[in-house]
């Protein structure tokens, strides 16, 4: 737990810096500019940059989850809107309202509660079962995006955003009851698997959300499927605990923490 809680924080650091630079990388290309345009935006080097530090968040995220409930880690990455929106206001002449800055010291407020009160993961033997359901609810998932898809415009945003998170949620639960990282067992668990077809369908789902209606609408849609589900799975069936005696410190710290995040959700992603 002395690496986990500073990865957590750390990967909220670096999925939030990342959302902001590549806001920044899509201000310089005009809207509607096409896939010509998107292939220029992506080139850029602030655009590169951040995406090097989703992929350091996700690697920072991954080490939170051996030591850390679900909860604890989720809510830290819904937290990275907070950074997102402080590192806006210098790189993207960002003015946040006063409400805003309230939101985010709720962030920090939240995040601080968990952080004094969390345990350590749960340790229970999952079976095949349980990691064949998981398989079972990406399959699901996959279906359901199809049909948000075709849904009229608001509703198609914000069904695509929950489905963004719930898909994000999926690879945060397939990574947590990974038995190891070393390839011998990867290859050989339906959850390494996961990770992957579970990420590109969020990746993919939320993309198309923020095409389609408001970031803030498919952003706030996307915390809460990535937070409140896989949190809830972690305690009900992967044993997290909080703390003996904290846990209504880090039920309030995690609820604040989720409500001030999607205060901040029109920081979520560039628009």
């Amino acid at each position: 737990m002395i690496i986990s809680l500073p990865a957590a924080l750390g990967a909220a650091v670096l999925f939030g810096v990342a959302s902001a630079l590549q806001a920044y990388a899509a201000r310089t290309e005009p809207p509607g500019s096409g896939l010509r345009g998107l292939l220029r935006v992506v080139l850029r080097l602030p655009y590169l940059l951040g995406l090097g530090c989703d992929l350091a968040g996700f690697a920072a995220e991954i080490v939170a989850l051996r030591g850390l409930p679900l909860f604890a880690v989720q809510a830290a990455v819904a937290g990275s809107l907070a950074v997102t929106a402080v590192v806006a206001v210098p790189l993207l002449s960002a003015r946040l309202s006063s409400n805003e800055w309230i939101a985010v010291a709720g962030v920090c407020v939240g995040l601080a509660s968990i952080g004094v009160s969390a345990g350590a993961e749960g340790t229970p033997t999952v079976g095949s079962a349980f990691r064949w359901g998981l398989v079972l609810a990406t399959g699901l998932l996959i279906v359901a995006a199809l049909a948000a898809s075709r849904l009229p415009s608001r509703a198609r945003c914000t069904a695509l955003g929950l489905a963004g998170g719930l898909g994000f949620g999926i690879v945060a639960i397939a990574a947590r009851i990974l038995p190891g990282l070393a390839p011998a067992h990867l290859v050989r668990d339906p959850a390494a698997y996961l990770v992957i077809v579970a990420g590109v369908t969020a990746f993919a789902s939320f993309t198309t959300a923020l095409q389609t209606g408001a970031v803030a609408a498919a952003t706030a849609a996307l915390v809460l499927g990535e937070s409140v589900v896989p949190s809830a799975v972690g305690v009900l069936l992967l044993g997290d605990t909080t703390r003996a005696g904290y846990w209504p410190v880090a039920a309030g710290g995690f609820a604040l923490a989720v409500v001030s995040a999607v205060l901040l959700a029109r920081f979520g992603e560039p628009a």
